[in-house]
């Protein structure tokens, strides 16, 4: 049996319910359409700083956070578009603005559909009319966000998308990566290194980001908590970030369609002609062993 039920918190949130397999999805739609939790038996499955997300002027670290129109940041914060200098914060504006809830379906599965639409404020700094419709599927244990993309401009639409989760783990040594490259590339030096599986969590930070991949999905496995996760996902998504911060009980593996600055420099960037519209798909799966 699937459900959604509706809970006035500090915003108002949405939670999806399959009952048979004990599992919960979280989304507060005006909170940038993101998904704060998501719970199977009773483990959580995602890490959230729940006292950082009660600041609306604060960025969430936490959740599944929405990428776009670009993933990463951009040199000094800015693009140039028709000869113009826009500014363009880190990853975008999606994750900010209220999104719009335009349908739910609880009959086979439970889904809700999200909108966000171009307005006066993301023009200013994004000068093109678009619309995101993006449909958060729970059916077990496993969560799928379908994405479409539609260009409402009489320009061709230049864009970068991805998701930013934040997955909890309480001990950093017990996880196993089966990531589908051999190399990444350390996000502030450019630097590529060689990839076996393993990461040095003695570092402060790590940000490396697997541009070479092999296949469509890849995993891990904490061995702590009996966890395995698997992120399948689109040729959509070229591009796998790792991120993590010492000391921080987090990692986040995350799908992007484009490098850092590709509005800039062209590289995977979508460009999407006038009128028509791209769809996209992730996929998590989450087995207890």
């Amino acid at each position: 049996m699937f459900s959604i039920a509706i809970q006035q918190q500090q915003y108002k949130t949405y939670i999806l319910s399959d009952e048979a397999a004990g599992s919960q999805l979280e989304v507060v739609p005006e909170r940038g359409g993101i998904i704060t939790r998501w719970r199977i038996q009773g483990q959580e499955i995602l890490y959230l700083d729940a006292e950082r997300f009660t600041h609306p002027e604060l960025s969430v670290r936490g959740g599944i956070p929405i990428l776009f129109p670009i993933c990463g940041n951009l040199p000094e914060n800015t693009y140039t578009y028709n000869g113009q200098i826009y500014t363009l914060k880190q990853h975008g504006f999606a994750r900010d603005l209220p999104w719009q809830v335009n349908n739910q379906v609880t009959s086979d599965r439970a889904s809700i559909t999200l909108v966000l639409n171009s307005n006066e404020q993301t023009r200013e700094v994004y000068p093109f009319d678009f619309q995101l419709a993006y449909t958060y599927e729970l059916q077990g244990n496993t969560l799928e966000i379908r994405q479409q993309y539609q260009n409402l401009s009489s320009t061709p639409l230049p864009f970068s998308m991805g998701f930013h989760p934040y997955f909890l783990t309480a001990d950093k040594n017990q996880l196993e990566f089966a990531i589908p490259s051999g190399e990444y590339q350390n996000q502030r030096t450019k630097e590529i290194s060689s990839f076996n599986g393993n990461f040095d969590f003695g570092l402060d930070e790590i940000d490396v980001a697997f541009k070479q991949l092999t296949s469509q999905s890849a995993s891990v496995v904490d061995k702590n908590r009996k966890l395995r996760l698997t992120l399948d996902y689109g040729k959509e998504y070229p591009i796998l970030v790792f991120w993590t911060l010492k000391g921080k009980e987090f990692y986040c593996l995350e799908p992007w369609s484009s490098p850092r600055n590709a509005l800039n420099t062209g590289e995977h960037l979508i460009v999407l002609d006038p009128g028509s519209s791209y769809q996209a798909s992730v996929r998590l799966t989450a087995n207890f062993f």
